[in-house]
């Protein structure tokens, strides 16, 4: 005759009374199933929110580019050929080219632009073009991301065609405001492309004199063109000074 202590202790959850026994459980469960849908609903949101804040960056970010290119485009001759270096995104270029009539190529560090334009990577010193291929470069806001400065000048000189030009915008840090915008550009850029080296226009202007360069025309422009970076900007013209040909 078998002895009843002799049974074998069973776990309530093998018969599904966990959820009775343990009421901590029950409540957990239930209220997931009460939020998960608002939670669906807040990611859904969430993510919607995100996809507007893209598409808001970016329009602004075509808009600019016109805005620029359509400025660019006031200073060179129509259907000249030109490199845009450290074209970014390439939307500069994708607009000139339209604005010009003319093919517009763009260089780069990286593998590729967001813009239907030719593009060509490169290592961020030596310009992957032929000497004399182009009647003008472009460098927005790009000599201060360069290491060696003057020779990244001698490779602009080297691809220009005899008479071609160099457009140049640089940030011109004059004040306290000035200085820490460009010190945070620093800091952001710096593990990218190294560090930064801004310049006072008058510094500039030596630079370009003694790369071989100079100032054609310059122009003032206002530190809130890009209110995320509000510096003082300016935009200069340069000819290589053994060129004479009159500016278009």
């Amino acid at each position: 005759m078998s002895d009843a202590s002799s049974y074998t202790p069973r776990d309530a959850r093998g018969y599904g009374l966990a959820e009775w026994l343990y009421p901590e459980r029950f409540l957990l469960s239930y209220a997931q199933v009460l939020m998960n849908p608002l939670v669906d609903a807040a990611e859904a949101a969430s993510s919607g929110v995100r996809r507007r804040v893209r598409r808001e960056r970016r329009r602004r970010l075509v808009g600019r580019s016109y805005d620029m290119a359509a400025e660019i485009a006031r200073v060179l001759p129509p259907r000249a050929r030109v490199l845009d270096v450290g074209c970014g995104s390439g939307f500069i270029a994708h607009h000139l080219s339209g604005l010009l009539g003319a093919r517009v190529t763009g260089i780069d560090v990286r593998r590729s632009a967001d813009a239907p334009i030719d593009y060509v990577p490169f290592d961020g010193a030596r310009f992957p073009a032929p000497s004399g291929s182009f009647d003008a470069a472009l460098l927005c806001y790009v000599l201060h991301h360069a290491q060696d400065q003057r020779a990244f000048l001698g490779e602009v000189r080297r691809v220009l065609r005899g008479g071609g030009l160099a457009v140049v915008y640089e940030d011109i840090p004059e004040d306290a405001l000035d200085r820490a915008a460009c010190a945070a550009h620093d800091r952001a850029w710096r593990a990218r492309t190294g560090p930064c080296r801004f310049r006072a226009a008058a510094d500039w202007r030596a630079l370009f004199e003694g790369a071989g360069f100079r100032v054609v025309s310059e122009r003032r422009l206002s530190r809130w063109r890009n209110l995320a970076h509000p510096v003082r900007r300016r935009l200069f013209v340069l000819r290589a000074a053994d060129q004479t040909r009159p500016i278009p």
